[in-house]
């Protein structure tokens, strides 16, 4: 199952989420939708005396409920019961709440929204500028954060392609990478920013951004030219990518007089441009020649 968590508000509440790409559906929490159903101060409470209500629920409990790895709120990964939306249907069904029906029909959108995505990827694209113009990005900011994101993606798959599956040598990777260009792992450049969960690259200034794309670019033409076999090999090729963002990075404070690696976060750094004549540019997908 993908491990790809997200998190859907209904009515301010917080609802998880993890897409499983194979089975291509979402499973959601089923405590954090009794939640919203119920506004319960003791959910597993709850579910357990609703599977004692209603017996034909509890006899398929295990059919229609999945152990998923969700993120909990200390931020750390847990198996949590979920279940797809015919599954979360079949529970509603034993709630009597009058908030059920509108509950279904914003699953059904959530669950809709995504098949959409699937089929024409520039959605998710306009989905995400769309989320950061709200959060007050420029759209100039978005452009270069809308690059990074394609060129990561590149890197990702470069990445797979030579092995690396694990999630935590994607991670080894990324902090290899960007402390050969910042002087920090991505924990140590968050704890700079004064960062917690939020998104590292969601932070970066301009600059920032740009030498960190420069980094992932680099590693990704050095590992399809190298074709790394080991995860040692490709070490030493993300560190050889984050090198040229080095480079460029000690090039710029020389010329600036000025460290470019800075403890402000984007969202206080960049004011949004009044001007409508930046075009917001959707990924190439182009592959390389």
């Amino acid at each position: 199952m993908d491990e790809n968590f997200a998190i859907q508000l209904f009515e301010g509440k917080k609802v998880r989420l993890v897409w499983d790409a194979e089975q291509e559906k979402y499973y959601f929490a089923v405590a954090d939708i009794v939640q919203v159903l119920t506004d319960s101060t003791d959910v597993k409470q709850y579910i357990k005396r609703m599977r004692a209500r209603d017996t034909e629920l509890n006899f398929r409990w295990g059919t229609i409920c999945t152990p998923t790895r969700m993120m909990a709120a200390d931020g750390k990964i847990y198996k949590t019961q979920a279940a797809d939306l015919e599954g979360i249907f079949r529970i509603i069904q034993s709630i009597p709440s009058k908030k059920a029906e509108p509950v279904k029909r914003w699953l059904a959108e959530v669950g809709a929204q995504r098949i959409d995505q699937m089929i024409d990827p520039e959605l998710t694209f306009q989905m995400a500028v769309e989320d950061y113009r709200r959060q007050g990005y420029s759209d100039r900011w978005i452009n270069e954060r809308m690059r990074s994101i394609e060129m990561r993606k590149e890197l990702t798959d470069e990445w797979h392609r030579s092995g690396i599956h694990e999630s935590k040598d994607f991670a080894i990777l990324t902090n290899v990478l960007t402390k050969a260009w910042s002087g920090m792992t991505t924990g140590e450049y968050k704890r700079y920013k004064g960062l917690t969960k939020q998104n590292l690259r969601d932070n970066m200034t301009n600059i920032e951004l740009a030498l960190n794309t420069l980094a992932e670019v680099a590693t990704t033409e050095y590992s399809r030219q190298s074709n790394p076999q080991t995860m040692d090999e490709s070490r030493r090729i993300a560190q050889e990518g984050g090198g040229v963002a080095r480079d460029a990075r000690h090039t710029m404070e020389r010329r600036l007089g000025r460290s470019v690696v800075s403890s402000e976060r984007a969202s206080d750094y960049i004011k949004p441009l009044e001007s409508s004549e930046i075009e917001v540019l959707p990924p190439t997908n182009k592959k390389p020649s």
